[in-house]
């Protein structure tokens, strides 16, 4: 199988191409030096010329909080570049994978978000994200929407990397009232594999489990101590971390509060994921 992938040298790219390769697909990387997916006639040109079995659209505007005062470049990539991957994949039969996100929804839900709930979102990223699905299912027949949520990984920056660079502060505030799935992009990888079986339409790939970034943060320090002992005789890394309100650590971009997706058995759970990603930093 020929696919073609978006945001190639992006986090999740960086992890999903060589998973592609390794079951035998052969994979096109592009990225915005290679595929501008703003540029309707270069999107149409380079999908004729190379004619996929599928495209992987990982590109996307993913700063949540900078999108609250851009959102005209937002738009631009989330939403145009989408509508011009969307609209040739339609009228060559190219299968579409569009990776969403958690964030397409408000977070009132006191259960897992199904597939099949109503989006609302409530900050600029997430509604141009979900104007993105919405082109997917308007402009293809052959498709996957992909919400994900939390993402970490070994090759961008991301909440793991940014509590391990802080482990050693005296003070950590992170927030404790936003629940989510934290997802490694790996299992996101993996997770996309076992879709192209299943009929199309939309899916949560995401880690099984759900926890508060507060929580989150905990995790990662009470696996990383078992993994990298600190120095310091009697302390671990983390010592200094501590819960707090989303009031308490105010963001231009306001979060859903419940974002949990049920994502059918598609990822492992989340800590068990963890263990492997820190596990894997550390070789």
């Amino acid at each position: 199988m020929k696919i073609l992938v978006t945001g190639a040298k992006g986090m999740l790219g960086q992890d999903l191409c060589p998973i592609l390769e390794d079951v035998g697909a052969f994979v096109i990387e592009t990225d915005v030096d290679t595929l501008d997916i703003t540029n309707a006639e270069q999107v149409n040109q380079v999908l004729n010329d190379i004619r996929p079995d599928m495209v992987i659209h990982c590109a996307a505007y993913t700063n949540v909080d900078k999108a609250e005062e851009d959102l005209k470049t937002a738009e631009l990539i989330n939403v145009t570049g989408t509508e011009n991957i969307a609209e040739t994949c339609g009228k060559l039969g190219i299968t579409l994978v569009y990776i969403s996100t958690d964030y397409v929804f408000d977070g009132e839900s006191i259960e897992p978000y199904t597939p099949e709930d109503l989006p609302n979102p409530i900050n600029n990223y997430g509604a141009t994200k979900y104007e993105g699905e919405e082109a997917v299912r308007s402009l293809c027949e052959k498709y996957y929407v992909v919400r994900t949520s939390w993402l970490y990984g070994h090759h961008g920056k991301n909440f793991v990397e940014t509590m391990l660079a802080l482990a050693d502060r005296n003070e950590i505030n992170v927030v404790d009232d936003q629940v989510g799935c934290p997802t490694w992009t790996v299992e996101l990888a993996n997770g996309i594999l076992k879709l192209l079986s299943k009929p199309y339409g939309t899916y949560h790939v995401c880690g099984s489990g759900f926890t508060t970034w507060y929580g989150f943060a905990k995790e990662i320090f009470a696996q990383y101590n078992r993994q990298a002992p600190s120095p310091l005789e009697g302390e671990g890394w983390g010592e200094g971390l501590k819960p707090c309100t989303t009031e308490g650590f105010p963001r231009p971009a306001k979060r859903p509060k419940f974002s949990v997706m049920d994502n059918g058995g598609l990822c492992r759970n989340w800590q068990v994921a963890l263990h492997d990603y820190l596990e894997l930093r550390n070789i």
